[in-house]
Order: C-alpha cells, then structure tokens, then sequence
C-alpha cells in the first residue's frame, strides 16, 4: 500500500492498536512479534503483552495466518479483501458489517468486533428497521465524513436478539458473507419441479431397482446423495455401483435454481445446522436417495476381483431403489461383530468394507497420506444450547465409504483427463499442490527438537511416507496434536481448477469431485460436462470454467471458516455454564502470549495468558518450547498434565481462558 504512517504507542488502547496492527498487515507480507513492537514503539511489558494478546485473537479470528514459524500475514480471505480494498483507495465504503446495536433517544451506533473496522458505526435513527438495543444486525456503511470519528451506515437486516442460537449461527454466516435464508423465489421454483419418475426416464438408464442397494450416512443426515449397489456376477467377480443422485437431471443449467446454487457453490455445515445449497425439496426430497423409493442416479459401476483389482468399469445413468438406509455408528457394529452381526446384508456390508481397505492399504502404498483429525461435535436442546459434547473420530465404516467416493471420482476425472493432449477438454480438477518446500524444511526442524525426523526432498512418494511416518509415530504421544497441525499446515490447500496437475494428498494423478452433487457445485458441473463428453460433445469455454473453478474453492473456504466459527461459539457457550469448575487438561500449545491447554474430557481448548501467570515473570523459550520463569526457572512443556479453570467467556468474540490451579 506503500504508506508508513508515524505510528505512536503513547496511551493506546487496545482498539487503537488493533486498528494499527490491522493496517501493518495490509502493508507487510511478514510480521514478526518483534516489528510489531519496533514499528509501533511498544516499548513497556504491558504493551508488548497487549499486542501478543491481539495476534493471538487474530489468530483465532482467522484474520491472520502463521506461516514460517513466528512469521504472521493476512489471511487468503481477508487479503483478498485487503487488496479490493486498496484498489477502493482503502475505502471501506459498501462494506457490511455484523455487530450488535445499541440504541438511545437520537442516536444508535452498531458495536462490532471486527478487525477491519477500528469504530463503531453510527447509523440514523430512520435507518435502524426498527433494531433494538440487544439486536444482532448487519449494517451496511454507506459514508464515512472527514470529520467524523465514525462511518454512517444503514441497517441491512436484523437478525434477531443477541444470545439467540438462530440469531448466532446466522450473525456468523454474515460476518463471513455467507447466505442464511433461501430466496423465496427459488424455493418456489423447486416446489414446482416434479417428483414422478416417467417411463421414459427409466427406459434411457441401466435399472438397479432389484440389485442390492443402500445408503451409509451419519445418523442426522437427509440430504442422501450417494448410495453403494452390489452383487455377485457369475464369473466369481463382484459388480459394485456407486450410484450418484442426479440433481443436474432436474436443475437446468443457467435457471434460476441453478444460478443460486452457483452463487453458494457449497452447503455450509454449521454446527448445529445445515445451510444447503438447493432448495430443501431438491435437497431433501426429489434428489436425496431415500429408502424404498425409486431414484434417478449417475453411477460408476466397476468389477472388482477378490484382491480388490478393478477389472472393468463403466459410467452409466441409473435408476435404483434402496434396500436400506444406514448411519455409520450401524455399520460399524456389523463391522466390528463380523459373521456373527445379525443384519440381512451384513456378508456384503463386510465384502465391501475388505475391499475398500485393500483399496485403501494399496492408497497409502503409493503415497496418499493419513491426515486423520479428530473432530468435536455437540448435542444441543430444543433451544440449540449445547448440553454435551461428543468426539467424532473416523472409523471403518466411514472409510468404506470414503475409499468407494474416491475411486468413483478418479475413474470419472481419469476418464476425462487420460487422453492425448490433442483431445483434452476442459473439465473441473480437484488438485493439490506439492507442500512449500520452506515450511516442510521448518517443520523438519521443529520436530527435530522432539526427536522426529522428516524428509523433505526426494521424489513425492519418499516424502509422503515419511510424513506418515511421522503421523504414525507420534499418534498417542503429548505432541500428537501441535506437530499434526504444524504438518498440516504446510501442506497446500485443495482447490478446483481447469488446469490438472494431480492431487498430491490422495497421490492420484487425476482426481475429481463427482460424488456429492447435492451439496457441492463443482459436482454438477462435473455431472454435466461427464455426460456432455461422453455423448461426443465439444469442449466448454476455459475461461468459464476457470472462473467458476476460483469462486468454488473461495465459498469452500469461507465455509470451513463459518464451521470452525461456530464450533468455536458452542465451546464457548458450552464451558460458559461451567464457569469456575476444575479440569484436567493438557498443555497444547505454548507461545509468545501464553499457553493453550486443552480439557481432557471435551476436548475445548482455552488460553490461559501470559499476564495470568503471575507468580514469576516468564519468557518463551522458542529452542525448547516452554515457557521458563525467570526467577523460579518454573517450566511449562507441551503436552504437561495442568489443571485448569474456566476464567472467562466471551461469547462475542468466541474466546475462552483459563486459569491454572495449582
């Protein structure tokens, strides 16, 4: 942006300097904890503090991101909005923003907590739409006068009062520019689209309707958009169908359900909640693959061997009628009691769950590698208040399912794809770059302090087996969760693209999304270009497609962020009715503003700060990771049992801090 202003850190409050650091992010690529303190001449411990307090809240906001160990920059998102903003001449002008409002006799001003904006906004009286003090609300500024210490701006929507779980989830989906109701229009259009099936359908597509056919989903799912059919062909081998609802066969390209659909591009999966991305006739109904009733399916039928070697395989539209609907905890018990599971379709359930883990096993031997996390979810009233918390971990029968996806879209992307270069036509990639070569060096030097080892150069199988490798060793351990997030995050992000250059993660050199039409844009597009080609079709505009490509990728990640958003509200909200209660807990991150320690039994992970372990004044020692009193040489290590105490909520901001209890 190439301004320098002359930045003065006489009493600043911490308003003023999370304006300043905001404006240092936009101009810098790289920030350290230290040009912070020396561009804005933070020269006291309760400043410098201060100012490691509001990184780590811009870390947790998703404002910033780490990269190099200690090195901070803009997040993707919020860089993209930086750089809109400078070819704006750095007017936030037409921004909308989601705060909550307070209202008095002449005048209303909206309080927000974003880091964008370094004041409130007032907004006139006339313009509130009759918001109250308490509303949630997304304001839009509309001017910003020279003399004035606030923007003006008018009230977009109310969404309802603050601490109201509708009104939270949606504020989240606002603050991220997320849609949170559906256009009337739209779902008008769907509730006209017809649900029978004419003959002339079922007379264009191979019928499944008598072959064994069923649906694993987790327990809470209706929108059912894949389903596995199987049976035993005379030669010995086994006939496997992964039969794909056929939402492109009722949403036309470029109507008006379609272009909402692209707009979305994905169903934002909240919490406690699902945001779809068709209307919830077409997304629960006409095109979800209920049990019993018949359903029009775009399906990769392979032959497999009993060595798990496909031998042939076709892509075909279909008409299926499910035998069964199954969640995955059901699945797993049969699983789990083998032979002796009392369930009609257990001998095939058990065939396909050893196929996909050879298909699997041969997966890992080529270079795909396991980033398994753990996930937190949350049971919730009749109000969406969270009254238990449950650790959602990835188990066979989920894996049965994920090995037959994966494979359904590499044969659809290698179908496409695999053709000389003279007969290649445009078609949506999933791809995944190589890591950065720097961050995988910077993760191998972390690691090394714990005694692990990484390779970072080689050829991509090498260094894929050894980040296994890696993720093998240290399962189980007190460094488990740190060293698999630093890992994590100097891999690249997955993305859509025209432009294939293989998936790195899954090491497929052709991969595709084909498999969640329902829920995912990318899908549909994928569904009509497959059936454009395979009927002899000419190629589609690059461009187009390119372009669509981007905006997919950018709504995925917004998405991803709404999600850990609003996990991160239910968390809080969560420990907020255990104030002052005690908890094991374990040490699971330690840095320059404090420690990070994790509840055994929740896993809801709070700061305990630096300014709070007042009993000696301690240092980050970065070499051996731990804090170290400077008196007392009291340490604290990664991974060291604490107990702890709920010391503070805040809702708005979605944080948590502990205490330690001694």
């Amino acid at each position: 942006m190439g301004k320098s202003p002359e930045r003065k850190a006489r009493r600043m409050t911490k308003r003023m300097l999370t304006a300043a650091m905001a404006d240092m992010f936009a101009e810098y690529d790289d920030i350290t904890l230290n040009k912070v303190f020396q561009e804005l001449r933070l020269k006291t411990h309760p400043l410098k503090m201060l100012a490691a307090d509001v990184i780590q809240e811009m870390l947790e906001d998703g404002y910033i991101e780490e990269g190099r160990k200690g090195y901070y920059h803009l997040s993707a998102v919020h860089g993209a909005a930086a750089d809109e903003e400078a070819e704006e001449e750095e007017s936030i002008i037409g921004r909308e923003f989601v705060g909550t409002l307070k209202v008095g006799k002449n005048s209303a001003y909206l309080l927000s907590n974003s880091r964008e904006l370094p004041a409130d906004i007032f907004v006139p009286t006339s313009k509130l739409k009759n918001g109250r003090t308490g509303d949630k609300a997304v304001v839009k500024v509309v001017e910003w006068p020279g003399n004035s210490r606030n923007p003006i701006g008018h009230v977009v929507d109310i969404l309802g009062q603050s601490g109201d779980n509708t009104t939270e989830m949606h504020a989240i989906l606002a603050e991220y520019g997320l849609p949170y109701i559906y256009p009337k229009a739209v779902e008008d259009a769907a509730n006209h689209i017809s649900d029978v099936i004419s003959e002339a359908d079922i007379a264009q597509r191979e019928d499944f309707r008598n072959i064994l056919t069923f649906t694993i989903d987790p327990y809470d799912a209706k929108d059912f958009d894949d389903a596995l059919s199987i049976r035993r062909m005379k030669d010995g081998q086994w006939e496997i169908g992964v039969h794909i609802a056929d939402v492109t066969h009722y949403v036309g390209e470029g109507g008006i359900i379609d272009k909402e659909a692209q707009k979305r591009a994905t169903s934002v999966y909240l919490v406690d909640r699902t945001i779809p991305m068709l209307p919830e006739r077409l997304c629960n109904y006409i095109c979800s693959l209920r049990p019993n009733e018949d359903k029009l399916c775009y399906a990769v039928i392979v032959h497999m061997d009993d060595k798990g070697r496909v031998r042939y395989h076709k892509i075909v539209h279909t008409v299926i009628r499910s035998n069964r609907r199954y969640n995955y905890e059901e699945v797993q018990e049969i699983i789990d009691r083998g032979q002796q599971a009392a369930d009609p379709y257990a001998s095939e359930l058990l065939t396909l769950n050893r196929l996909a883990q050879i298909l699997r096993k041969e997966r890992f031997e080529h270079g795909s590698i396991a980033f398994d996390r753990v996930e937190v979810g949350f049971d919730v009233d009749e109000k969406g208040h969270p009254i238990s918390v449950h650790i959602k971990e990835q188990t066979e029968s989920h894996q049965l399912i994920e090995e037959f996806m994966l494979l359904a879209n590499r044969i659809v992307a290698t179908t496409i794809g695999a053709v000389p270069s003279k007969q290649q036509k445009v078609f949506p990639y999933r791809i995944h770059d190589l890591p950065d070569v720097e961050k995988l060096d910077n993760v191998a030097h972390f690691i090394s302090r714990f005694g692990y080892k990484l390779k970072t150069t080689g050829d991509k199988q090498a260094v894929s087996q050894s980040i296994n490798k890696l993720l093998n060793d240290v399962k189980g351990k007190k460094e488990q969760n740190l060293i698999e997030t630093i890992s994590l995050k100097a891999m690249q992000k997955a993305r859509y693209s025209t432009d294939n250059i293989g998936h790195y993660g899954l090491a497929f050199d052709y991969y595709t999304h084909f498999t969640s039409p329902i829920r995912r844009y990318p899908d549909m597009m994928v569904h009509r270009l497959l059936a454009r080609y395979l009927a002899g079709g000419r190629s589609v505009s690059k461009a187009k497609y390119e372009e669509l490509c981007d905006h997919s990728s950018a709504m995925e990640q917004l998405a991803a962020s709404a999600e850990r958003a609003s996990i991160k509200y239910k968390q809080v909200e969560f420990m907020q009715d255990r104030m002052g209660q005690v908890f094991d807990a374990v040490i699971s991150g330690v840095t320059e503003w404090g420690l990070y320690a994790e509840i055994i039994e929740n896993k809801c992970e709070g700061l305990i700060p630096m300014r709070d372990l007042d009993d000696d004044h301690y240092e980050f020692d970065e070499r051996n990771y731990c804090l170290v009193g400077r008196h007392t040489h009291n340490r604290y290590y990664l991974g060291d049992a604490v107990k702890v105490e709920v010391s503070h909520c805040d809702l708005d901001k979605k944080q948590l801090n502990f205490a330690l209890v001694d």
